[in-house]
């Protein structure tokens, strides 16, 4: 397609027509050479050029250490995580399962719990986010509870709110395809120290050992905020805010906390940690939903009485002390999951992976699932070379496009418009490593779009930069043309921190994203959806 562009640009670039295009660090990401254009200086030729786009099996295992469930980065202070409860199983990339470990943290160390100390009762409390403009109230209830030996009368108020249907994904509406899915989310013991400098405690695929069976219960979907006040004088009793609470084993924290009470097991962390290993949280489920919620709220709050001697009068009032599972406070934690690949489309897949010719169909999954490699072939590198050097054609645009593939894979299940990256790959490592962002990202492009709401859907990368340093060479490297490196595409985002930047290209939400697609491959090339890359160049009239 050949078309005269004609307008007037709010950025001129300073180049001599020939040579390498100079760019400013916040253009539009089609600005690279659009001063060829102004009065009509030169037409545009749009060419799409094949691809060799692949899957990358990363055989379901990733880095989901505390250090990669990073999901904002603080630069001041303490950073936000995420971490991914739950199972969910569909036919193309068949079961995956998530499960959290923690190490506990006491809420202070070498803690004195008094006299006699005995555990009236243990929860777990967990808050992913809610909806907190939807309530439903159960109204007061005028009801008795015992405040020591003394029956008290008391009005307690349950509040229910949803969870927020954006951390949740999966069977999660009712009707065809699913029901509201209930979890059966299990506490379990660690037994295994989670050894944080350890890389076998690092990757998703970790095993541990597991001890006693803490707790367990049924989450709907709702969490409930729950305040309980004393009929005689109006005073708060109780106030919890909204989560999800499981009750544990009170014997098992009499035993393992209560009875250590100055002793050195309770000392430090240190010791700590060696002693108490963690808890696991896990789902009964193969099938239903993942769940993402902040590790940082989870907290065991322990309710228990002690002695207490008044000028001879003993009593027993009613103390708490919560076990804290902060990242900040350094606690060791993975997300630890799963997969049963038996009878899904990338099962299939996996044994047909084509690095020459490119597949039919890519595969893209998070927290270790398959990625896709893209290659600009040598061929295509060499015509646009051809272009630069004989034509003096200069690269204006330069953009990858992929489609999802509608036939397998509805929008139902793709929520979240641009929650992909793109990184290129250094050579001649065994894995696969990235030591830059892409050179568009680094100039500040607007370098992803998407178009999820088309019919087919697609997504688009900016690639102008990193396409024009191979060709036409690097202006702050004297000109020397750049390696034709593969680029990877992975599921996810990159972090992004509280001063509004990507906080490093190894930082992305991929090792706890949930979503999943399915998109058109390179190898059919009479498929007009097929992966390309498109190319707008300049030349003088």
């Amino acid at each position: 397609m050949t078309h005269t562009v004609k307008r007037t640009f709010a950025m001129l670039f300073v180049a001599v027509f020939g040579s390498a295009l100079l760019y400013n660090c916040e253009p539009e990401a089609d600005s690279l050479g659009e001063q060829l254009f102004i009065n009509d200086g030169a037409e545009s030729n749009m060419t799409s050029y094949d691809l060799v786009a692949y899957n990358i099996n990363n055989k379901d295992s990733i880095r989901s250490d505390a250090g990669r469930l990073v999901s904002l980065i603080n630069t001041s202070g303490i950073s936000t995580a995420t971490a991914v409860l739950g199972a969910f199983n569909e036919g193309q990339f068949g079961m995956q399962k998530a499960s959290f470990l923690t190490q506990l943290r006491m809420s202070s160390d070498n803690f004195d719990f008094g006299k006699t100390p005995k555990v009236d009762s243990v929860v777990l409390v967990m808050k992913p986010r809610a909806v907190t403009d939807s309530v439903k109230t159960s109204g007061a209830k005028d009801e008795s509870i015992l405040i020591g030996t003394v029956a008290t009368p008391v009005s307690t108020e349950v509040k229910t709110y949803p969870v927020d249907y954006r951390v949740k994904y999966g069977k999660t509406k009712l009707g065809a395809g699913g029901t509201n899915t209930l979890l059966h989310v299990n506490v379990d013991e660690i037994t295994t120290f989670l050894d944080g400098n350890d890389n076998n405690f690092k990757y998703s695929n970790v095993n541990v050992g597991t001890g006693a069976a803490l707790g367990s219960a049924v989450f709907d979907g709702n969490v409930k905020a729950v305040t309980i006040t004393k009929k005689s004088d109006n005073s708060t009793l109780f106030a919890a805010d909204a989560g999800f609470r499981i009750r544990l084993n009170n014997d098992f924290f009499q035993t393992k906390i209560l009875d250590k009470s100055g002793k050195p097991e309770l000392k430090d962390a240190a010791n700590f940690t060696r002693y108490f290993k963690g808890i696991r949280l896990s789902v009964d489920e193969t099938d239903g939903y993942l769940l993402q919620f902040s590790p940082d709220d989870l907290e065991v709050i322990m309710y228990y009485t002690n002695e207490k001697n008044d000028n001879g009068t003993i009593t027993r009032p009613q103390s708490s002390f919560k076990l804290l599972m902060k990242g900040g406070l350094g606690n060791a934690r993975i997300g630890q999951y799963t997969y049963d690949r038996t009878n899904s489309k990338w099962e299939n897949a996996i044994g047909s992976i084509n690095e020459t010719e490119g597949n039919d169909r890519l595969y893209l999954q998070g927290m270790g699932g398959p990625s896709i490699g893209v290659k600009i072939p040598e061929s295509t590198i060499n015509s646009l070379r051809t272009l630069y050097d004989t034509n003096k054609a200069a690269i204006v645009s330069a953009k990858i496009r992929i489609y999802t593939d509608e036939a397998v894979w509805k929008n139902n299940l793709r929520r979240k418009q641009e929650n992909l990256t793109i990184s290129p790959i250094d050579s001649g490592t065994p894995l696969l490593t990235s030591s830059a962002f892409l050179a568009d990202i680094t100039a500040g492009f607007d370098w992803l779009k998407s178009a999820i709401d088309q019919d087919p859907s697609y997504y688009e990368f900016t690639v102008t930069k990193t396409v024009k340093d191979i060709i036409e060479g690097n202006p702050l490297n004297n000109g020397v043309r750049t390696e034709n490196k593969l680029l990877l595409i992975n599921m996810g985002e990159f972090t992004p921190t509280t001063a509004n930047t990507f906080g490093g290209f190894k930082f992305t939400s991929r090792a706890f994203e949930t979503e999943r697609a399915v998109f058109v491959g390179s190898k059919d090339k009479n498929n007009k959806y097929r992966m390309q890359l498109k190319v707008t160049y300049g030349t003088k009239k």
